[in-house]
């Protein structure tokens, strides 16, 4: 378990994420995600409030799966229009010293060299300060655009995955020695070519001779995020995650996945404690337990159910208009968002969902609980988690913005400081070394570094 609760802030670079219709509140400030000021702002409160990172979501596509068109996703601005959230970090980053930023990437659609040059020059720009939330893509629509016939399977694009984060490791962890960069002035050399070295790879789907085009930076290789859910994503998982976002809406789902993965990561070779675990939370918190409870009735009057069922629908790869909205759902193994499946069939097993359930359910957070109530009462939650279920920390997801994050950061963070609880930043300390306890590189038992 880490020195404290390690807090991030879950978030697009859209107008909706997570709880469709909350952009309809008046006190929302969704519209702005296009303003650079907004985003410096997010990061200043973010800061004052320890957060650890800024946790940005991404997509590839727009939701096309329910009743077969973009219409409603269009509409209702399911996770559409929204921007890139890489170009984001080092606006964030020249006003804040020691938030972090993780980025979502997909490996389907993406270069592994680009890529890692992309990272490369991000973690050089926050001073050690990125993550890279791996993901693959799952929406037919994206395939469509990137001049595909169609998408492909999950079996095919985690095999992608799995050699694209090879050749990243060897860009990043392989390719430049310590040492390789002299900066010589009076022999003129800047670089000794004899410490740069080729990667040499020749694969299935990608060829890359290398050498990197980057010198070292800070931590090398990003902290790596990752969510598998499916038996193949937690494999994934247990090779390359440090950080592992937990999707799961109970405490017996959370434990499950946390003892698997764990397990999964000792079969490879690798300390289980290595990988640190971030389950998903709602906050809805007020000075009083009435004022939080009429903060939540209040939020709850925004959700959008239409949206909802159109965001899980992409999910879970399943049309729910064609559904009664009393027809249980039955678990399937989808090419799309495992864990989503998952979180609403398996993680509590007495259960069974009905398809106006999980659309209630999912309004505010999707996957993730709803706490309720007041600093303390939060923070007890909090406390319970991080003590007695041994979770690192949590992903706050956002209902209004930015109204969510400065509830936390004015009324729950100074409960949660009070009580010792909150993990506080170490000057000049990279992401990886605060979330992680280590130094900057990746562990010695990550199989990048064998």
């Amino acid at each position: 378990m880490s020195d404290g609760i390690h807090l991030n802030l879950f978030t697009m670079n859209s107008v909706e994420h997570v709880s469709p219709g909350s952009w309809t509140h008046p006190a929302d400030r969704s519209a702005e995600y296009r303003d650079r000021e907004y985003w410096t702002d997010v990061a200043r409160t973010a800061e004052r409030g320890g957060f650890a990172a800024v946790f940005f979501a991404d997509v590839r596509g727009i939701y096309d799966v329910y009743g077969g068109d973009r219409e409603t996703a269009i509409e209702h601005a399911v996770q559409t229009p929204s921007n890139d959230p890489g170009y984001l970090v080092p606006a964030m980053a020249e006003v804040t010293d020691s938030l972090g930023f993780a980025v979502t990437k997909s490996t389907t659609y993406t270069h592994p060299y680009q890529l890692a040059r992309e990272f490369s020059t991000l973690d050089h720009l926050t001073d050690g300060r990125v993550a890279f939330n791996v993901v693959t893509s799952y929406l037919e629509s994206a395939a469509a655009n990137l001049g595909l016939d169609e998408r492909m399977d999950k079996e095919t694009r985690y095999d992608r995955a799995d050699e694209f984060m090879d050749v990243c490791y060897a860009l990043w962890e392989d390719s430049w020695d310590d040492d390789a960069v002299v900066r010589d002035r009076e022999s003129g050399v800047f670089s000794d070519p004899a410490k740069v070295h080729e990667i040499d790879h020749e694969g299935e789907f990608f060829d890359v001779p290398g050498p990197h085009g980057c010198e070292p930076s800070p931590q090398r290789s990003p902290v790596i995020f990752q969510a598998g859910s499916s038996d193949r994503g937690r494999d994934f998982a247990a090779a390359n995650a440090e950080a592992v976002f937990c999707s799961q809406p109970t405490e017996h789902g959370v434990r499950e996945y946390m003892e698997d993965l764990r397990e999964r990561a000792a079969d490879l070779g690798r300390d289980p404690d290595d990988l640190a675990f971030f389950p998903g939370v709602v906050p809805v918190v007020a000075e009083t337990e009435e004022a939080a409870e009429a903060k939540y009735e209040r939020l709850l009057e925004t959700v959008d159910v239409e949206a909802t069922l159109a965001l899980l629908s992409g999910f879970l790869d399943m049309d729910l208009s064609e559904l009664d909205p009393d027809q249980r759902i039955e678990h399937i193994e989808t090419d799309a968002i495992q864990g989503t499946m998952n979180a609403f069939t398996k993680s509590d097993p007495d259960r069974e969902w009905t398809v106006r359930e999980v659309a209630q359910f999912s309004g505010l957070g999707t996957t993730s609980p709803v706490v309720v109530g007041t600093p303390e009462q939060v923070a007890d939650e909090l406390q319970y988690w991080y003590e007695e279920v041994g979770v690192d920390g949590f992903n706050v997801k956002e209902v209004l913005r930015t109204g969510s994050l400065d509830d936390v950061v004015d009324l729950l963070v100074p409960e949660l400081r009070a009580r010792d609880l909150l993990a506080e930043p170490t000057p000049g300390e990279t992401l990886r070394g605060r979330l992680l306890g280590d130094g900057p590189r990746l562990a010695p038992s990550h199989p990048a570094r064998q």
